[in-house]
């Protein structure tokens, strides 16, 4: 996890922008004095990441690293739910031609799974999928946890596009919905459309894999994705240009624009307890199109415009106001424990607070007025009053 104060460091620097260069073979690297920042601040910054859980650490400013720590090319862990946001990012040269309709509903597309799906719930769309408001709520080949099935409605009780769950089988059945109407492996396409273009330093096709741990609960299974620190940050390099690696389009910038724009805030998250966590962890980011969106979106400020992919306290968090990208890999025993929780509401949700939490207090130090919607102590305290206010009788 990224421990309070330190994406601070990186943050608290930088005041002018240059045109950002894209990485060749390897990345292009730059000293901190020159883009703004302190080396003495980072290297006090490797003393303190070296007592916590974080195994490596990028930290990239106008296309250059300036700040490193670990081995950034390990492969020791997958990504964990990054994967969504990686598969939200490999749709949109798909959507654009055609092959991947996001208005198609489940019962369009022929989905159905273990058990036989309910009429209402084959009026989802893959829109709905892919924004976690499919109002499916059957279980996935992932029982031990990792999202909030536990706390779902019954089953066919909400109108799909209505209500907001983070559960795992609306992503899996994502990655299914891509492999029939592509007719396309996902991993395949991965490498194709995404990684050769970009020039991922270390993508390996046999380290991917889809996985079931319980292939009788559901057909669709996981596509889970291993990425080194220094290609996760090639990721966010290609988001914070919209799509744009080079000379080339890799991914419709207006596709980027839709999977970073916030569909449910916070105060739509369910179950309620979250949007009450959301604010007390100082976390307050939304749900885009399985990335997770600052929502506060419209304010001046270093987060204008922010986004980030999480899972299992891996991160990608791109600044598009500070020009900046910070990826990050957590250590085996928290990607172990957040692999397996019970719900978001543990391990990784923590690791997770701890990488917002990181961000706040360089805002504290603009002048960008903090709202209701950005100051999480004050917003907290609001949603705990109606929370308990909802649960009288």
């Amino acid at each position: 996890m990224i421990p309070k104060l330190l994406l601070a460091t990186f943050l608290l620097g930088a005041t002018t922008f240059a045109q950002s260069v894209n990485p060749g073979k390897d990345w292009e690297r730059s000293k901190p004095e020159a883009e703004g920042y302190s080396s003495k601040r980072l290297e006090a910054l490797k003393g303190y990441l070296a007592t916590i859980d974080t195994t490596a650490m990028m930290a990239v400013h106008r296309g250059k690293v300036i700040f490193e720590y670990g081995d950034v090319a390990s492969q020791e862990f997958q990504v964990q739910s990054v994967r969504k946001s990686l598969l939200a990012l490999l749709n949109g040269k798909y959507v654009a031609d055609g092959r991947i309709k996001l208005e198609a509903t489940l019962d369009d597309l022929g989905i159905d799974d273990v058990g036989g799906l309910l009429p209402r719930e084959k009026r989802a769309t893959v829109r709905h999928l892919l924004t976690a408001r499919s109002g499916v709520f059957h279980k996935n080949v992932n029982p031990n946890g990792g999202d909030n099935l536990w706390a779902a409605p019954p089953r066919g009780t909400q109108q799909p596009g209505t209500y907001f769950l983070y559960n795992n089988w609306d992503f899996n059945v994502a990655g299914s919905i891509f492999e029939k109407q592509t007719g396309l492996d996902i991993f395949d396409a991965f490498e194709k459309d995404i990684a050769e273009p970009t020039g991922l330093q270390d993508f390996d096709r046999r380290l991917q894999a889809k996985e079931s741990d319980d292939p009788t609960l559901s057909n669709h299974p996981a596509y889970r994705f291993s990425l080194t620190v220094r290609d996760m940050a090639r990721i966010g390099q290609l988001m914070l240009q919209s799509g744009r690696w080079g000379e080339r389009q890799v991914v419709p910038a207006d596709w980027i624009k839709t999977i970073t724009s916030l569909v449910t805030p916070v105060d739509q998250f369910n179950p309620p307890s979250e949007r009450y966590w959301a604010y007390a962890e100082g976390r307050p980011s939304g749900y885009g199109y399985m990335w997770w969106v600052w929502e506060d979106r419209n304010s001046f400020g270093p987060f204008r415009g922010a986004f980030s992919a999480f899972g299992g306290g891996h991160a990608i968090t791109v600044l598009p106001a500070l020009d900046l990208v910070v990826a990050h890999k957590n250590g085996p025993e928290r990607a172990k424990a957040a692999a397996t929780s019970c719900g978001r509401s543990s391990v990784s949700r923590g690791a997770a607070a701890a990488h917002h939490r990181a961000l706040w207090p360089f805002v504290r130090l603009t002048r960008h007025r903090v709202s209701s919607s950005t100051n999480p102590g004050k917003r907290a305290k609001q949603v705990l009053a109606e929370t308990v206010e909802r649960s009288r009788p």
